[in-house]
């Protein structure tokens, strides 16, 4: 548990939601700053699916607008830890599944009327169609919707190694976001993880999120010998949900005394690990190829800790990892 305390010495203590419904409106309210401004997130409650047939009404839709040539939509459930992970939540995010199968049309109609009812949201939208190969609102959701399947982000407390287990059990891509408010007094504090931290908040202004491929994560000798030179493989990696189909190459970045990126191979195929939240990822045989080590530069805090997103033109032409990140 966190402890936080301001300036002045005054210290906040967790506060405990007693209604999801009052959760439910701090998210709502701070919608911006958790799922960022490359995207729309949709305030709507409406029952989809078939009754019987796994009807169920989410919290919520976000539109990612972040990669002009994949948008993304999610089905969004808010929850507080102390609801069944098993019987609640997993049981939700398996209905967002098959209702968003079974009910497109619905959902495609519910968010165009949501649409054309907010100026703001078609500001966006039309703002996104100058830099996409999209025309209109009902094209650019028929490719969410139709040709995507729509994902899922689940808000919630307290985030637990079994919720993750239990997310891994089920075929939707689902991304997992911790929110909580600490209060003293009459004064509030939220602390979230925003949603897509790790592929954005640190890609230099020079490269575009469309040209994301790479995922490159922390490798110590053992493992690096064994799994990534003599397997072709990596695993046990979290990855966010918008990267999934992105992904197209994979980039060892060796600890001290290495202390650098040193190898890069293509992917073949990502598969869930072990029925966990977590991925393994299959490398195509015979393209893992040492490059030209990209050294840690002079800005500390650089080397990855966990899996952070590059592009491979990047990576390929980097002297120095400051050049990857901000």
């Amino acid at each position: 548990m966190y402890r936080i305390i301001d300036e002045s010495g005054n210290a906040y203590s967790l506060y405990t939601y007693a209604l999801e419904s009052e959760f439910e409106r701090m998210i709502v309210a701070n919608v911006d700053s958790i799922f960022g401004k490359d995207g729309i997130y949709f305030d709507i409650k409406k029952l989809i699916g078939k009754p019987k047939k796994g009807a169920t009404i989410p919290d919520g839709y976000y539109l990612d607008l972040t990669f002009h040539t994949d948008p993304r939509l999610y089905l969004v459930e808010v929850e507080l830890n102390s609801h069944d992970v098993y019987g609640h939540i997993g049981e939700q995010i398996l209905r967002f599944g098959i209702s968003s199968e079974m009910d497109k049309y619905k959902m495609k109609n519910l968010l165009l009327d949501a649409i054309q009812a907010d100026s703001k949201k078609q500001a966006k939208l039309n703002e996104f169609y100058k830099h996409s190969s999209y025309n209109n609102n009902s094209e650019l959701l028929d490719k969410v919707i139709f040709d995507n399947k729509p994902a899922a982000i689940v808000i919630i407390d307290e985030a637990t190694e079994e919720l993750y287990n239990v997310m891994g059990q089920l075929t939707m891509t689902t991304d997992v976001l911790e929110a909580q408010t600490y209060i003293c007094g009459t004064k509030k504090l939220h602390r979230f993880t925003p949603f897509k931290d790790d592929i954005i908040t640190d890609m230099p202004a020079s490269e575009d999120a469309d040209e994301l491929d790479t995922i490159v994560v922390p490798a110590r000798e053992d493992g690096f010998a064994e799994e990534f030179l003599k397997n072709s493989r990596w695993f046990a990696i979290r990855i966010s949900g918008a990267m999934i189909d992105k992904i197209k190459y994979i980039a060892a970045y060796q600890v001290a005394p290495v202390s650098g990126i040193t190898y890069i191979a293509e992917v073949d195929r990502i598969e869930k690990y072990n029925d966990t939240n977590k991925y393994i990822l299959y490398f195509k045989q015979g393209t893992t190829q040492k490059i030209n080590k990209v050294e840690l530069g002079k800005k500390k805090g650089q080397a990855p800790q966990g899996p952070r997103y590059s592009s491979y033109k990047a990576i390929i032409n980097a002297k120095t990892i400051d050049e990857l990140w901000n």
